[in-house]
C-alpha cells in the first residue's frame, strides 16, 4: 500500500522567536541537526525498509514555495506537488485540498498528514506504528498518532482513549485542550490518554465522507480551488476566490472530534513539538546541570539554562544563571524565565503592534535566487551580502531611488546594466545608476557572493520595477 506525505508546511512558530519570525520560521531552520525540521521531517516519509512512500504533497504559501522545492531537493526528494495557499486557512482546507487532488489520480490513495517542524528521533519506530495504523486504514478507519506522555505537560493537546495502556490501535473517546497544572497531573496519572501529535493516516476517500458528513460547506470551496488552480513553475496556485469562501478551522475541530471511525495508535519511542525553547531544551539532552548551549555560548555555573548564539560573530556567555533561556540573534536577543518560553508568542504580538521589524523579518532575506542580508543600514546608505545559487538570477530591474554598487568577493557574476553584459570575477565590481535597467546572474556551477552598497534616498524593497523575472515575481 502506497502512501502520499502531505506536508503542511505554512506555519509561523512565533513561540521560537527571535530564531523563528514571520518571514522564515522554524521548520526551515537547522533547529536540532544538519538538516531543517522540514527536510527532517520529509526524509522520515521518504524511504522505508517496511513502507512504500511517494512523492509528497506540500501544502505552502507564497513566500514559502522556493524554500520548499529547494530544501527538498537539496536532500534527495521529488518534490512533488507543491499547492500554494492564498492564504492562511488553518489545517482543514488544506487537508482537504490535499485528499481532492489525490483523488484526481487516485482513488484508493492514502495519505500521511504531518506537521513539518517536529522531532522524531526513532524514525524506524515511527514506521513500525504506521505498519499497525494501516491495517486501521484499511478498514476504512482514521488513523491519529497519539504520543505516551513522559510528563504532566500544560502546553499539548491530550486524546482520551477508550481503554489504557493498550499498543495497538484503539478508539478515541474526546480531545482535551491543553490543560492546567493541575488537570495535567491527574491526566498523567490516570494513564489513559495521549498527547495530540496531529500525525494522521487515512484513505483520501474515507476523509471526503467525513468532510460530507461533518464539515460538508467546505467540500464545494475547496473542490472549486483545486479544479480552478494555476499551474505556475511547477506550483499550484488554490483559486483564490474559491478559497477565500473556506472557513478557517483546524482538522481537529471539523472532523477529528466528531467521526466515530478515529482510532490512535500510541507511540512511545520519542517525539516532541519543538513548539517553544523549553521544549528545544528538553530536545537537546540537557547535562547533569540541566546546561544545554550551542557553539558559540559559554554557561559558567549554571543550572537548568538554554543558551544559543546563531552567529559565529556573537559570542554569548551566562553566568550564575538558574531557569534561564538565553536566545542571541545578530539584530535580536530573547532572555526568559523557562517557566515563561510559552508565552514568546505574546512578545511576537507586542513587537508587531510596536512596528518594530525585528518582530516579523530576519536579517538574512530568503528569496528564490538565493539570499541577502542586510550588514549595515543608514539613512543614506545601505550595505548587503548577497548570495546566489548556481544557475539563479535576479530579475531584470531598475530603481528609482537609489544606485548600487557591486563588488564580487566568490565567484563569477554575469552583470547586466542596461545594453552592457559583462563578467566580473573575486575582486571586481560594477556601478549601476539610478534607474538603470539591471541584472545580477550566476551562470556557473558554484555559489556567487558579492557585496552591495547602495546610496540613495529611499532602499524599500517596493523600489524595485521588474522587467523580466525566471521566477514570475511582479
Amino acid at each position: 500500500m502506497k502512501i502520499t506525505p502531505v506536508l503542511l508546511a505554512g506555519g509561523s512558530g512565533t513561540r521560537l522567536w527571535p530564531l523563528s519570525r514571520k518571514s522564515y520560521p522554524k521548520q526551515f531552520a537547522s533547529l536540532t541537526g544538519d538538516n531543517t525540521l522540514f527536510q527532517q521531517s520529509s526524509l522520515r516519509l521518504a524511504t522505508s525498509a517496511t513502507l512504500s512512500f511517494g512523492a509528497p504533497i506540500t501544502l505552502t504559501n507564497e513566500d514559502f514555495r522556493f524554500i520548499v522545492s529547494e530544501q527538498l531537493q537539496s536532500v534527495g526528494i521529488d518534490p512533488g506537488a507543491i499547492l500554494i495557499e492564498p492564504d492562511a486557512k488553518n489545517t482543514a482546507p488544506a487537508v482537504l485540498a490535499a485528499c481532492l487532488f489525490a483523488l484526481k489520480s487516485d482513488p484508493d490513495a492514502v495519505l500521511l498528514v504531518s506537521p513539518v517542524d517536529h522531532s522524531i528521533p526513532d524514525v524506524a519506530a515511527f514506521h513500525d506504528a504506521i505498519s499497525d495504523g494501516l491495517v486501521s486504514v484499511s478498514e476504512g478507519k482514521i488513523v491519529t498518532f497519539g504520543i505516551v506522555p513522559t510528563r504532566p505537560e500544560t502546553g499539548y493537546g491530550y486524546l482520551q482513549l477508550a481503554a489504557a495502556n493498550t499498543d495497538g490501535p484503539i478508539g478515541v473517546m474526546r480531545f482535551v485542550e491543553k490543560p492546567n497544572a493541575e488537570l495535567a497531573q491527574a491526566i498523567f496519572d490516570d494513564g489513559g490518554y495521549l498527547w495530540n501529535a496531529g500525525i494522521f493516516l487515512f484513505r483520501a476517500r474515507d476523509m471526503l465522507t467525513a468532510f460530507q458528513q461533518h464539515a460538508k460547506n467546505l467540500i464545494g470551496p475547496l473542490s472549486d480551488a483545486v479544479e480552478n488552480g494555476k499551474s505556475d513553475l511547477g506550483f499550484l496556485r488554490l483559486d483564490p476566490d474559491a478559497w477565500a469562501l473556506c472557513e478557517a478551522i483546524s482538522i481537529d475541530y471539523a472532523i477529528m472530534e466528531k467521526v466515530d471511525n478515529l482510532v490512535a495508535v500510541p507511540f512511545r519511542a520519542g517525539w516532541s513539538d519543538l513548539g517553544d525553547w523549553n521544549s528545544i531544551w528538553l530536545d537537546q539532552n540537557p547535562s547533569d546541570e540541566g546546561v544545554v548551549t550551542s557553539e558559540n555560548a559559554l554557561a559558567l555555573d549554571c543550572n537548568n539554562v538554554l543558551l544559543r548564539s546563531e552567529s559565529p560573530r556573537q559570542q554569548l556567555v551566562g553566568l550564575g544563571l538558574q531557569d534561564i533561556v538565553a536566545i542571541a540573534m545578530p539584530d535580536a536577543v530573547l532572555v526568559a524565565h523557562k517557566d515563561r518560553t510559552q508565552d514568546v508568542k505574546s512578545v511576537v504580538a507586542r513587537l508587531t503592534e510596536q512596528g518594530v521589524p525585528q518582530a516579523e523579518s530576519l536579517p538574512k532575506d530568503h528569496r528564490p535566487w538565493g539570499w541577502f542580508e542586510s550588514l549595515i543600514i543608514e539613512n543614506s546608505f545601505q550595505v548587503k551580502r548577497i548570495y546566489v545559487n548556481p544557475g539563479a538570477a535576479l530579475s531584470l530591474q531598475s530603481h528609482k531611488f537609489r544606485s548600487e554598487h557591486w563588488v564580487v568577493v566568490d565567484g563569477i557574476a554575469t552583470v547586466t546594466v542596461n545594453d552592457d553584459v559583462s563578467q566580473l570575477g573575486e575582486g571586481h565590481s560594477v556601478f549601476v545608476p539610478v534607474g538603470a535597467r539591471h541584472r545580477l546572474e550566476n551562470a556557473t556551477t558554484k555559489p556567487l557572493v558579492l557585496i552591495e552598497i547602495q546610496t540613495g534616498s529611499y532602499f524599500g524593497e517596493d523600489d524595485i520595477i521588474r522587467y523580466e523575472d525566471k521566477y514570475a515575481r511582479r
